[in-house]
């Protein structure tokens, strides 16, 4: 049972009991992201989660590794578009450890300019890491591509230069203005007992910082192209469309869709682009919802000279379902894959743990089992055709990483669109 509890000071905790198992997930969620950046700062809050973990007025960076290592639990952090989350995942009776490690960095964190430095050198290592991996490269090119200077755009881990230009000050006047009580929510899943939340009340209530609103500008959905030159043996191809936001009334349909086109090994996309024309060994399709909005993209690594063959096949297979719809074999399919993945996953209690962030961060409610399975269940053939016909006529927005010197030439943005 999902328990939320409101503090004084603005702060959210949401717990999930599950006294079946005997591990507890714990998370610090805080609603800032890249998408709450600007260009000048591009980086930071990525930046930030690292120099969490960096050292305490009480306990070095190896001494917190350490605290996990000796109860055999472990602890992470990331950073996306839209929030931040600093967890732990140990033995239900090492819970009050975590949490006071955890509370430890959160309150507590020194950001010794010499650790600094040392870890933008760390942090510039993953840029060039990811840099070097054009099958990811591609989805950040993608999203420059959708959303062009909004800050949905920007690259979660920054650049080098920011990085190098970043100071002390630079991190903890950000933590002023983003690191707020109302913007942070503590959640739990796991085998517990309620003195593990008065605890987390004890470390939490006394959390205040002034309110600092930021104005976010709803992104439009830019259909710009992007091709980068590598010297790969792939050309590495996302395409985008607009998708919905979350909590949009018909988003069972998309994801449902989405599952049918891209989502498992008997989609559409990788049927007929990997099984049927062996054009593909990676192909897959996705949606991204934020609070604002979303997009649907497809991603293929072919071969240069198979692009153009490839992108025809992705728009004849997205055009097809916009006239005809999904057959009653791939509904009741896709209704089953999805129900079997949300049931597998609620068997984790971190998977439980991330759900009740996002969900309050995101939605700021939470549906039980049986409300989810209620909402996939009255997917349709008509609502699922909707959706396609509203977001399948649009411009695309595309992204390459290649050998290839631009696009091919019948690879075009618009060719979706209603005449």
């Amino acid at each position: 049972m999902i328990q939320r509890y409101s503090c004084e000071n603005g702060l959210r905790i949401v717990t999930e009991k599950i006294p079946s198992v005997r591990s507890v997930a714990l998370g610090i969620w805080v609603g800032t992201g890249s998408k709450y950046e600007i260009e000048a700062n591009n980086g930071i809050s990525h930046f930030l989660e690292h120099m969490f973990f960096k050292g305490t007025k009480s306990r070095s960076a190896k001494e917190i590794a350490e605290t996990f290592d000796e109860i055999g639990g472990n602890v992470n952090a990331f950073t996306s578009k839209e929030y931040t989350c600093y967890y732990a995942r140990v033995l239900d009776q090492h819970a009050p450890i975590a949490l006071d490690v955890l509370a430890d960095m959160f309150f507590e964190s020194v950001f010794d300019a010499e650790e600094i430095e040392k870890e933008k050198n760390v942090v510039i290592e993953e840029i060039s890491m990811y840099e070097d991996t054009p099958d990811d490269l591609v989805h950040d090119l993608i999203s420059r591509a959708s959303f062009a200077d909004h800050p949905l755009g920007y690259s979660i881990l920054g650049t080098e230069e920011v990085l190098r230009s970043l100071t002390r000050s630079d991190l903890i006047n950000y933590i002023e203005k983003r690191y707020l009580p109302e913007n942070t929510v503590i959640t739990v899943a796991g085998n517990f007992d309620d003195s593990l939340i008065e605890a987390i009340k004890v470390r939490f209530s006394a959390f205040s910082r002034g309110a600092h609103p930021v104005e976010i500008v709803k992104p439009d959905f830019i259909a710009n192209a992007i091709a980068q030159h590598k010297s790969t043996e792939q050309a590495h191809f996302c395409l985008s469309l607009p998708g919905y936001q979350v909590g949009h009334e018909e988003i069972y349909s998309l994801i449902l869709l989405n599952n049918i086109l891209g989502g498992s090994m008997s989609s559409r996309l990788f049927q007929e682009i990997r099984e049927e024309r062996g054009l593909a060994y990676s192909v897959y399709s996705y949606h991204s919802a934020y609070k604002e909005t979303g997009t649907y993209t497809i991603y293929t690594g072919t071969a240069p000279e198979h692009v153009g063959q490839v992108f025809d096949i992705v728009t004849n297979i997205l055009l097809d379902v916009a006239e005809k719809g999904i057959t009653p074999k791939e509904l009741n399919k896709g209704k089953e894959q999805l129900k079997g993945s949300l049931m597998l996953s609620l068997e984790s209690t971190n998977s439980r743990m991330s759900r009740l962030g996002k969900n309050e961060l995101l939605l700021g409610r939470h549906f039980s089992l049986d409300e989810i399975i209620a909402k996939i269940d009255r997917v349709d053939h008509d609502s699922v055709l909707k959706v396609a016909r509203e977001l399948f006529h649009s411009k695309l927005a595309m992204a390459m990483v290649s050998p290839l010197d631009g696009f091919p030439q019948n690879v075009s943005s618009d060719i979706l669109v209603k005449a």
